[in-house]
């Protein structure tokens, strides 16, 4: 088996610094990965570039919430990605879907094409898990030249869908990589690799890290009705992923 790729699912800076320092292989940024990850911020882009000098796949989503988007949301989003292009991101990562779930061609190749004139790799995202027929999906992302696609085998965990994945990779024949993620851990992470023959995985691991500045009033929340703990947050977990980089074939 050859060296298995490990990109780390980072929401911040601070996150691509510490994938960094535990050896991962690429970093795909977003901004609130509470709700599954939305576009970051130019800056967060430059400091991550500047840091660590890694690969980063920067996130396209303009809102939490399904993949058919208003024109203005679209609209925002290519802008975005003209900007994350132009700011030092490696490729970009989105998923556009029609009200009935299935792959929107149009707005795909859009981004695909800014992606593709750019130099840069695309990524369609786990919207591919909720396409009735990830087949048919695979055949038209392949058709625009899309890089990659990142999977849980259309279960909510990926340790549940490697029939999935393993049939995917065979599907696409290497006209596409395929990108399993969505739940690996220490625990699990290499039965994944040998069920679904991948050569690539994509992770996240955080711990919680203290921020005492908020310690004078408990009573104060800024978040939604959830009331999450205003004196932590959350941060890669650097040795936890250092530990699973050193397991890695390769």
């Amino acid at each position: 088996m050859g060296k298995i790729q490990l990109e780390v699912c980072c929401g911040s800076a601070d996150d691509v610094i510490q994938a960094h320092r535990a050896g991962a292989d690429r970093a795909e940024l977003n901004s609130d990965l509470f709700h599954g990850g939305l576009t970051p911020t130019i800056g967060e882009l430059l400091v991550a570039k500047r840091e660590t000098g890694m690969r980063i796949m920067a996130m396209v989503r303009p809102r939490e919430g399904g993949f058919c988007y208003t024109e203005a949301e679209f609209a925002t989003a290519v802008e975005d990605a003209r900007l994350l292009l132009a700011h030092g991101a490696d490729g970009l990562v989105f998923g556009f879907l029609h009200p009935d779930g299935t792959l929107d061609r149009e707005r795909t190749g859009v981004l695909a094409g800014l992606a593709q004139a750019a130099g840069k790799e695309s990524v369609f995202h786990r919207a591919i898990d909720v396409v009735p027929d990830w087949r048919q999906a695979l055949d038209q992302l392949i058709d625009l030249g899309i890089t990659r696609v990142l999977t849980s085998g259309q279960e909510a965990d990926v340790s549940l869908g490697t029939g999935t994945v393993r049939e995917m990779i065979r599907h696409a024949a290497g006209r596409i990589q395929i990108l399993p993620g969505a739940g690996i851990t220490a625990r699990n992470m290499d039965r994944i690799i040998a069920e679904t023959g991948c050569d690539q995985i994509h992770l996240a691991a955080h711990k919680a890290r203290q921020d005492t500045s908020v310690s004078n009033n408990r009573a104060i929340y800024y978040g939604g009705a959830l009331y999450p703990p205003e004196d932590r947050f959350q941060v890669i977990d650097s040795d936890y992923i250092g530990g699973m980089v050193a397991r890695l074939p390769g």
